[in-house]
């Protein structure tokens, strides 16, 4: 039965496709996994993906993708995924198509053609632009030219990023997301990705051996949502959110769910910002 906790890539027993009963979508999300083979450029330490490994998306079989997408879509519509999966009234319907999976979607060198094909099927069943689709990103891709091409068509079907930024320090990129970064770079892209196409920022934060993110975070993360605002680049707002299924990684022990009230203190500090929060304990 689907659930908010429950986000296994091998749910419809299908290669590239599966649902989610997402929280933030509040409703179900149809997923789209290019990272069949588990592989990604980051390796963030609350990863639900097991057997991670650092890599890129593999070769996308097109053809399979569209046949998959068109009968999933052909029985949530006009069939009984919704009795058998159980799902409450409240929660049918299709909320949006989400390119996320197993790694970073961005890395698949056909990233753009994917982004043709969901529009193509879209179309085939006189959803374009009634559903949203979204891209769920490290932003590390962004600047690369067949990515562009992909955003700014993902921009004309009712598409969203959500720009992952777990920390605005060097050290808490490399201890969460063990990747290099900086306030500059994060800038930097989220700039390019909010010319291409309307873009949230998600940041997910957590208890790492019992302490909470820093007060030296919190602040370096409050002044780069500070910087946004001054440097005017248009993010649509912020989802802020907690884990809610374990991690998969070494450091899965030592990783703890923030109670909500953090995330309301949080939320406070950022009152004052011209941008949109919204909060997912």
């Amino acid at each position: 039965m689907l659930s908010t906790t429950n986000h296994s890539r091998n749910k419809a027993g299908l290669t590239y496709v599966y649902p989610v009963l997402s929280r933030r979508s509040c409703g179900l999300s149809i997923g789209i996994n290019l990272n069949t083979n588990n592989a990604c450029n980051w390796r963030c330490i609350y990863c639900q993906v097991p057997s991670l490994k650092r890599g890129s998306a593999p070769a996308v079989n097109l053809n399979l993708l569209g046949n998959e997408l068109r009968h999933f879509i052909s029985d949530v519509l006009y069939g009984d995924f919704f009795e058998r999966e159980e799902v409450p009234v409240t929660l049918r319907g299709i909320k949006d198509i989400a390119i996320s999976g197993n790694g970073e979607s961005t890395t698949a060198r056909d990233f753009d053609k994917v982004v043709d094909l969901i529009e193509l099927i879209l179309k085939e069943f006189g959803l374009i632009n009634d559903i949203k689709c979204v891209l769920i990103t490290n932003g590390s891709m962004v600047e690369r030219r067949h990515i562009q091409k992909g955003l700014a068509k993902l921009a004309t079907m009712n598409g969203e990023i959500w720009f992952k930024v777990d920390s605005a320090t060097p050290e808490g990129i490399s201890h969460i997301n063990q990747a290099r970064g900086s306030r500059s770079g994060i800038l930097r892209r989220l700039k390019a990705s909010t010319e291409l196409c309307p873009t949230w920022i998600q940041s997910c934060f957590f208890s790492f051996n019992g302490k909470e993110p820093s007060e030296k975070e919190i602040s370096a993360y409050v002044n780069l949502l500070n910087n946004i605002v001054k440097q005017e680049i248009p993010v649509k707002g912020v989802y802020l959110y907690g884990i809610e299924r374990p991690s998969m990684q070494p450091e899965a022990d030592k990783i703890k769910k923030l109670p909500e009230s953090w995330f309301k203190q949080l939320a406070l500090k950022l009152n004052d910002l011209p941008i949109k929060i919204s909060v997912t304990p």
